[in-house]
């Protein structure tokens, strides 16, 4: 039986509720700290109610940020028409909520999440990081197009170039992500594949 108006309503504003209660939470205590009590609490509703909507703490965490970092138009990379500078931007943004002293923590207790919830995996891997990658590949295929790229370019071993060694060093805990490191990755992945 479909919801009432008024009832789609009251659920449409129980949810967002709960991922504004979320995203509150996630700026003021560790991963390990937040519970879907201290989240119901906080959302004025009960378990049960984010339990409709979530499987797990991990599920509903994830989606407060995703809309956190969601813009109107969805993932896109800007397009200057330098593809080495667009790059740069990308990478140099990614090292900087990577090693943010306050987040850095967080996400890392998110990882260890979704190696142990293999729901939360698929969500991750279909709501975020394929989208991301279709948006970086976007943006290598407008830089084909304009003669910045070698027309032969293998764009996935590109994106793999680009995007692993930042990926590498932070879940490996190796440090020396900075901006100058980013530029670094993106100088030598664009090196195998420009004219």
């Amino acid at each position: 039986m479909p919801e009432t108006p008024s009832v789609a309503r009251r659920s449409e504003r129980a949810r967002a509720a709960i991922l504004t209660a979320t995203t509150e939470l996630i700026g003021e205590l560790p991963y390990s700290k937040i519970s879907v009590e201290a989240i119901a609490a906080r959302a004025g509703v009960g378990k049960q109610t984010i339990y409709r909507w979530w499987a797990s703490k991990g599920a509903v965490v994830f989606d407060a940020m995703l809309e956190m970092n969601s813009g109107p138009e969805g993932l896109a990379l800007p397009d200057t028409g330098d593809i080495r500078a667009d790059l740069r931007t990308l990478l140099r943004g990614t090292v900087v909520a990577l090693t943010d002293p306050g987040f850095e923590s967080f996400l890392r207790a998110m990882l260890i999440e979704l190696q142990q919830d293999s729901e939360l995996a698929g969500m991750y891997r279909e709501r975020l990081l394929l989208p991301e990658r279709a948006a970086v590949t976007d943006r290598l295929v407008a830089a084909v197009r304009a003669g910045q790229l070698r027309a032969d370019a293998n764009l996935e071993l590109l994106l793999d170039l680009l995007l692993g060694p930042v990926q590498s060093r932070w879940t490996l805990g190796l440090g020396g992500l900075t901006e100058e490191f980013a530029d670094a990755v993106v100088d030598a992945a664009l090196t195998a594949f420009t004219s």
